[in-house]
C-alpha cells in the first residue's frame, strides 16, 4: 500500500533510504538543512521538496530522520515549527539517527505528548548498505508501531529487528559500533604488519577473508586501507561522535570498554586536523606515522 510519508535528511545515507520509498511507489517528501541536497535529491528521484520541516510533515503517515546527532533531532522535532506540532494525531515518527538512548526516551516522550508514536531505529551498513537497500535497522519502542513500520523499513532493510522499547535499537547500535570499533583497529594493523613483513597484501586478504578473521570490515574495508583510499562513508568524525554516545553510556551502567576509549583516540587525531570526513580505513594511516603517532 502506498504511503504519504516524508524524509527529514538525504544526506549519504537519507538519501539513498529516501530514494528507495520512492522507488516503491510511496509519495515522498523531503527536507534539508542544506537546500541544495534536497534540490539533487528531487532531479533524481521526484517527489516533493519542503523549504521547512512543518510543510515536509504535514500530510505524513509516517515521519523518517537521518540527521546528525542528540541535538539535530531535537531541533527537527520540538517546537512550532518542529515536526511534532505539526504532523497527524497518531502519525509515526521513525528516527535513524545515531543518539544517545536518553535523547531517544526524551523525544519519544514528546512524541507522546503530541499523540504520536516514536520508534528509535539506528541503522548499520553503511552506504553501500544503503544505496543498495540492505541496511540493518535495530528498533526500540511500541510492538505494533513497528509493526505499523516493518513494511516500509523493509524496502531498504535486510535486517530488521525489534530490541524492546524506546532506546533498545540505539542501545543495540552502540553495541554494533563497540564491535566494529576493534576490528578496524585490528584490521588495520594486521595489513600494516603485513606490509612491513613484505607480504602480498591483496593474497593476505583472500587468505583471511576464508579464515577465522573473515568480517565484514575484511570486505569493505581491507582493500581501501591497502590502497590508502579513505573516501567511502563511514566517517571517523561520525564514528568519534558515536563513541562519544558510548562511553557516556558505558560512564552510566559501569560497563568497561578500554579498547573503545583508545580507538576513539586515534579518530580524533584525525577529527583534529581537520580529517573527519576520512572513512575509518585511516586508521593504518597512523600505524605508517603519517598521521601522528598511535
Amino acid at each position: 500500500m502506498s504511503e504519504e510519508v516524508a524524509f527529514l535528511g538525504v544526506g549519504a545515507m537519507g538519501g539513498p533510504m529516501a530514494g528507495h520509498l520512492a522507488a516503491a511507489g510511496h509519495k515522498v517528501t523531503v527536507y534539508n538543512r542544506t537546500s541544495t541536497k534536497a534540490e539533487a535529491w528531487i532531479d533524481k528521484h521526484g517527489g516533493v521538496w519542503a523549504a521547512t520541516v512543518d510543510k515536509a510533515v504535514g500530510a505524513a503517515s509516517f515521519v523518517f530522520a537521518c540527521v546528525g546527532g542528540d541535538d539535530d533531532l531535537r531541533d527537527v522535532t520540538k517546537g512550532e515549527g518542529g515536526a511534532f506540532a505539526n504532523m497527524q494525531p497518531g502519525a509515526v515518527f521513525i528516527d535513524h539517527t545515531t543518539t544517545s538512548a536518553a535523547v531517544a526516551r526524551e523525544v519519544a516522550d514528546k512524541a507522546r505528548s503530541h499523540r504520536l508514536n516514536f520508534l528509535d531505529a539506528p541503522i548499520a551498513g553503511g552506504e553501500s548498505g544503503a544505496q543498495q537497500g540492505a541496511l540493518s535497522i535495530m528498533v526500540g519502542g511500541d510492538p505494533d508501531t513497528f509493526e505499523r513500520a516493518a513494511p516500509l523499513l523493509s524496502v531498504y532493510g535486510r535486517s530488521i529487528q525489534h530490541m524492546g522499547p524506546v532506546g533498545a535499537g540505539q542501545l543495540t547500535k552502540m553495541v554494533n559500533q563497540i564491535c566494529a570499533t576493534g576490528i578496524i583497529q585490528s584490521l588495520a594493523e594486521g595489513l600494516s604488519f603485513a606490509e612491513k613483513a613484505g607480504l602480498d597484501g591483496d593474497r593476505v586478504i583472500e587468505v583471511i577473508s576464508n579464515c577465522s578473521a573473515a568480517s565484514w570490515q575484511i570486505g569493505n574495508r581491507a582493500k581501501p586501507m591497502l590502497e590508502r583510499d579513505f573516501s567511502a562513508g563511514g566517517t571517523v568524525g561520525l564514528l568519534h561522535k558515536d563513541l562519544g554516545i558510548v562511553l557516556d553510556e558505558a560512564e552510566r551502567t559501569g560497563a568497561s570498554i578500554p579498547v573503545v576509549e583508545l580507538v576513539r583516540s586515534f579518530y580524533e587525531k584525525f577529527v583534529d586536523q581537520g580529517d573527519g570526513n576520512f572513512d575509518a580505513a585511516c586508521l593504518i594511516d597512523l600505524l605508517d606515522g603519517r598521521s601522528g603517532d598511535a
